[in-house]
């Protein structure tokens, strides 16, 4: 492992220096038959199932701030150390990479700080809390050349697989038009709800400041955890953070938006704390690409929570899925779904393209394989950032509440100044990314 650990040490300082770094094999430092020593740090809920898709690896940490949860992932890894505070857990020298299974405002500072120290990350969606967090990010990876994957386990789907060689092989034609929904939040968790003003006792097994961690200082509430946290603003980023990540994955790829957008968000007055309980994002990208492989401008749709779609919209648009409407058909697809052609009569003998995707291992095995031989990913953090952030703009335009148009070559919203400010946020002293 010396080759190793001497690897991250010059990856630290070339961070630290703003250095490019050229691409490192890594088979050259870890035999591709070889177990990776991993990290996890988050053992509970999504996290769990994290820790079982490396299992096979070689678990060498474990943390989480409910010291029930930690305790019961240690009995199946007894030989991992057991931690409380992922910072704590990074100093340990004989990692190779960690998974991220945190509440959202933790994955950026501990994502960080373990490609500062060159480790290899998998890091669950949505890959940060902020636009940001997301553009540093990217940059990071970008130099260290680390092996990254975020956690959005249905990019690598057979369904969404075929949709995305559907719509580029141009089997409906020239998409105009996306629509996806979700019935998050409600029934899954509330929002639009006050700050609760009681203070119950912290439970004796939780790390209640830990949890907090780069967030403002507040008394415990079971409003918050478990789970509950996707819908207050200092945590997590409400619905679409949570489910557009995944269902507006295929769009994201398969029509590679990016370039100047402009996004308006509507819904109920905005709460200061807690997100919406319904929300309508309507995205507006331009042309993309040049000469035969140019795009033509698309309006992608979102709808959250109570929030739908016009009757003939949501006469074909799945629950918790997506809806393309191209110049010579449609495809509709269901969350875990396959890709339906739309009108079916016209489509009855339709014989789509043979696949040209390649067929994932998995997506924790296609990340580990990377680690071990350079492969890539197909969620790395190069597509994932870019991705994360136009998905973050629909809060930003909620709660700005007007059209913002962004420039991501600038990183900044061009038209309302004091927008800006929402596409970060602070942190609490030794916390900071």
């Amino acid at each position: 492992m010396l080759r190793q650990i001497h690897r991250r040490r010059f990856l630290q300082t070339s961070v630290a220096a703003g250095l490019t770094l050229p691409l490192l094999n890594p088979s050259s430092v870890l035999g591709a038959n070889e177990r990776l020593n991993i990290g996890v740090i988050g053992v509970g809920g999504r996290g769990a199932g994290d820790l079982a898709g490396v299992a096979h690896e070689n678990i060498v940490a474990l943390c989480d701030v409910d010291e029930s949860r930690l305790k019961d992932a240690a009995s199946k890894h007894p030989k991992a150390e057991k931690y409380f505070d992922y910072r704590k857990l990074l100093d340990q020298k004989n990692l190779d990479a960690v998974v991220v299974a945190t509440p959202d405002h933790h994955h950026a500072p501990a994502t960080v700080r373990a490609i500062q120290r060159g480790l290899h990350v998998y890091c669950e969606k949505p890959l940060t809390h902020t636009v940001n967090e997301a553009r540093l990010i990217a940059d990071m990876a970008a130099k260290t050349k680390v092996a990254t994957q975020m956690g959005t386990q249905n990019h690598e789907h057979p369904g969404y697989l075929r949709l995305v060689e559907l719509i580029q092989s141009g089997a409906i034609g020239s998409v105009s038009e996306v629509h996806v929904i979700t019935d998050r939040p409600g029934r899954w968790w509330s929002q639009g709800i006050e700050t609760p003003t009681d203070k119950p006792p912290i439970p004796s097994y939780l790390k209640w400041d830990l949890w907090l961690g780069p967030g403002a200082k507040r008394d415990y509430h079971p409003a918050y955890v478990p789970f509950k946290w996707r819908g207050w603003w200092d945590f997590g980023c409400g619905a679409i953070g949570d489910m557009a990540i995944h269902l507006m994955d295929p769009t994201f790829w398969a029509l590679e938006l990016g370039g100047l957008v402009n996004v308006t968000s509507m819904g109920p007055e905005v709460h200061a704390h807690s997100g919406p309980t319904w929300m309508i994002t309507h995205f507006e990208f331009g042309e993309r690409g040049k000469g035969e492989k140019k795009l033509a401008p698309v309006d992608v749709n979102w709808y959250e929570g109570t929030a739908k779609p016009d009757a003939k919209i949501a006469a074909e648009l799945p629950m918790n899925g997506s809806l393309f409407i191209g110049d010579k058909g449609r495809i509709a697809i269901s969350h875990d779904g396959s890709p339906k052609l739309l009108p079916e009569d016209k489509f009855a003998d339709f014989k789509g393209p043979d696949p040209f995707l390649p067929k994932s291992p998995g997506h924790h095995q296609q990340w580990i394989d990377a680690c071990k031989t350079g492969s890539r990913t197909g969620s790395n953090f190069g597509y994932a950032a870019p991705f994360t952030e136009i998905v973050l703009l629909g809060n930003v335009a909620y709660r700005t509440g007007e059209t913002i148009e962004y420039d991501p070559a600038k990183g900044k919203v061009t038209n309302i100044a004091s927008a800006n400010d929402l596409l970060g946020k602070s942190y609490r002293k030794g916390w900071e990314v």
